[in-house]
C-alpha cells in the first residue's frame, strides 16, 4: 500500500494537502467525539438525551439547545464564578458561555499526550512531514503545535478575505478555539457556513484540482465533507469531475472484519459520482511516510514567503517601487534589498552558512556554536527560522545565546521583541 501511495502521489502535478477531522484529535489528544463534547456542558439539570430528542438528533440542533440553557447556568454557577469574571466582556449572545467554555476545555487540553501516547511514532513521523497544507474543521491547537512554522488562517470569512498562497498553511474552516465566536458550532452557524460554501469552495477549488489530497478523521458519511464535495463538484461542473481522479485520498479506519487494502470507489452526492481513493488501515505511519518519500525538500514556509514575495510584486500597481536590479557585485551594499532571486554557488566548506543554509541547520549544530562559539551564526536569522525548526519535538534548544547577541537581556525586552519563541524560552 504504501510503495502504491508513493506512485499516486508522485504522479501528481502538486504536493499533497492533508484534510484533517475530528478523529484525528480523537487518536492523538483523546478529545471527545461531538456527542461526549456537548455532555460535559449538560449542566442545567437536563440530560443529554433530553437535547439529542428535541433536536431530532441534530448535532448543531442540539449545540444551540444546550447553549441557551448553559447561559442561564453558567451566569450564576459557584464552579463558573471565575470564569464569568474574567470574560464576561467577550459575551455577546446567547451562544456566547457555551463557546467560551468549550474553547477553554479545548485550550487546556495538554498537547504532550500525543507525544506520550501509543501513537507517538505517528506523531513524529507527521512533525516530520513538509506537506503543502493543512485543511481543517478541528477547534483544538493541535496541528499547530505540530506544523508552528505554517501560517494560520482562522475561520471561513478569513480564509475568503485573505490572498492565501496554497503552501505552508492551515486553514481551519470552522473557526477555532483561540477565537469562540469563530468555532461553527450550532445550527445557525452551520446555516451561515453553508451560505457561503460556494464561495469557499471556489477559493479551494485550485488546490483540490491541482493537489492530492488526504482526508483523515472523517467518515466517508461526514456531512462537513459532502458538502464540501457538493460544492466543488457544482463549481467545476459534473463533465470536470473525473479531473478529480487520485486526487482525493480518503483514510479509513479498519471495522468488524475490514482487512487493510487500497481501491479506486465513488461517492454519490446528489446524483454525481466522485471518484475517490479509499485507503483502509489502522496504521498511519504507512500514510506519513509514503507522504514523507513524496513532499518537497525545501520547507514549505520557505516556499510560501518566496510566492508571497513574488505575488505582491505581481499585484502592485507600482511594481517598478519594489523591483529593482542589482549587480552581482553590488548586493552586499544595497540595505534595502528584502527578497532576492537568482542563482549561485554555494561554498563547500561544512562549517560555512552558505553550505549549510539556515533552514537545514539543527539542534545539534546550535549546541556546537553554544559550546565552541565558532560558528558565526546570525543570531536574529537563528532566531527567527532555525529555534522553531530545530526544536519541533524539544524545549532544549539554545536560545538565549542568542537573545543577548540581538539586544534581548530580560524577559521585557523579549515580551517586547514580538518574537514567538514562548515554548523554548519560558522555561519552568
Amino acid at each position: 500500500m504504501k510503495n502504491e501511495l508513493v506512485e499516486i502521489l508522485k504522479s501528481r502535478p502538486a504536493g499533497p494537502f492533508l484534510f484533517v477531522g475530528s478523529g484525528f484529535s480523537r487518536r492523538y489528544l483523546g478529545l471527545e467525539d461531538w456527542r461526549g463534547l456537548l455532555s460535559r456542558f449538560c449542566v442545567a439539570g437536563k440530560p443529554f438525551e433530553y437535547y439529542l430528542a428535541s433536536a431530532n438528533g441534530d448535532y448543531p440542533a442540539v449545540a444551540s439547545l444546550l447553549a441557551a440553557d448553559f447561559n442561564e447556568h453558567w451566569w450564576h454557577a459557584d464552579e463558573f464564578k471565575a470564569s464569568v469574571d474574567q470574560n464576561k466582556e467577550k459575551v455577546t449572545n446567547v451562544t456566547s458561555a457555551l463557546r467560551i467554555e468549550i474553547s477553554r476545555h479545548l485550550s487546556g487540553m495538554d498537547q504532550a499526550t500525543s507525544k506520550a501516547s501509543a501513537y507517538a511514532d505517528e506523531v513524529a513521523l507527521l512533525a516530520s512531514l513538509n506537506v503543502d497544507g493543512i485543511i481543517t474543521t478541528n477547534w483544538d491547537g493541535f496541528l499547530e503545535e505540530v506544523f508552528p512554522d505554517y501560517t494560520v488562517f482562522v475561520g471561513q470569512e478569513q480564509l475568503l478575505f485573505s490572498n492565501p498562497q496554497q503552501i505552508g498553511e492551515i486553514y481551519k474552516i470552522h473557526g477555532c478555539a483561540s477565537a469562540p465566536s469563530s468555532m461553527v458550532l450550532t445550527s445557525e452557524d452551520y446555516q451561515t457556513f453553508n451560505d457561503r460554501n460556494a464561495y469557499l469552495a471556489a477559493k479551494l477549488i485550485t488546490i483540490f484540482v491541482e493537489h492530492p489530497i488526504i482526508f483523515m478523521g472523517y467518515s466517508l458519511a461526514d456531512r462537513n465533507i459532502t458538502n464540501l464535495l457538493r460544492a466543488i463538484a457544482s463549481c467545476i461542473g459534473s463533465d470536470n469531475i473525473e479531473k478529480l481522479r487520485r486526487n482525493l485520498i480518503f483514510v479509513q479506519r479498519l471495522h468488524g472484519d475490514d482487512k487493510p487494502g487500497m481501491s479506486d470507489t465513488y461517492i454519490a452526492i446528489d446524483g454525481v459520482q466522485i471518484p475517490l481513493i479509499l485507503v483502509k488501515t489502522d496504521d498511519f505511519s504507512m500514510i506519513y511516510e509514503a507522504l514523507g518519500a513524496t513532499t518537497r525538500k525545501i520547507p514549505a514556509r520557505v516556499l510560501r514567503y518566496c510566492k508571497e514575495q513574488l505575488y505582491e510584486l505581481v499585484r502592485s500597481s507600482e511594481p517598478e517601487k519594489k523591483l529593482c536590479v542589482v549587480d552581482i557585485d553590488e548586493i552586499d551594499r544595497k540595505e534595502d534589498v528584502e527578497f532576492l532571486v537568482g542563482v549561485g554557488v554555494a561554498s563547500s566548506e561544512p562549517a560555512s552558512i552558505s553550505g549549510v543554509g539556515y533552514t537545514s541547520l539543527e539542534a545539534e549544530d546550535l549546541i556546537h556554536d553554544l559550546l565552541h562559539n565558532d560558528r558565526g551564526y546570525d543570531a536574529q536569522q537563528v532566531l527567527d527560522v532555525v529555534v522553531k525548526k530545530a526544536g519541533r519535538n524539544s524545549k532544549n534548544v539554545p536560545v538565549f545565546k542568542y537573545l543577548r547577541a540581538v539586544g534581548i537581556n530580560s524577559l521585557d525586552d523579549y515580551k517586547a521583541s514580538g518574537l514567538q519563541l514562548d515554548k523554548w524560552v519560558l522555561r519552568d
